[in-house]
């Protein structure tokens, strides 16, 4: 099976909060596209499972956000990898397009 996504035409921006798009679920893993306005965050949480997530950053930049105030640099090209147990989260200082892979899907 072969799925093609034009995310940048399928999931634009709202102006309240982040857009989220299910890209695709499966057994496997799952694939969530966010989109954020400048200023717009997906604050600090994590999940009480085992597994491990991507966040890749297609477009702008922002803030990787982590446990006790952490935060890393996040521009186009960056990919932060993680246990879904480690709190994580994302602040976009410009509009900000990020595809979130997780996996065991939960």
């Amino acid at each position: 099976m072969m799925e093609r996504h034009e995310l940048f035409k399928e999931a634009g921006f709202r102006d309240n909060a982040p857009n989220n798009y299910l890209v695709h679920e499966s057994p496997y893993f799952k694939v969530i596209n966010f989109n954020f306005k400048a200023g717009q965050k997906l604050p600090v949480h994590s999940h009480d499972i085992e597994g491990q997530l991507t966040i890749a950053v297609l477009e702008g930049s922002g803030k990787f956000l982590g446990k006790d105030g952490a935060e890393m640099a996040a521009g186009t090209g960056d990919v932060l990898v993680s246990d879904i147990a480690e709190p994580h989260g994302i602040e976009a200082e410009t509009d900000m397009r990020v595809l979130v892979t997780i996996a065991p899907p939960i």
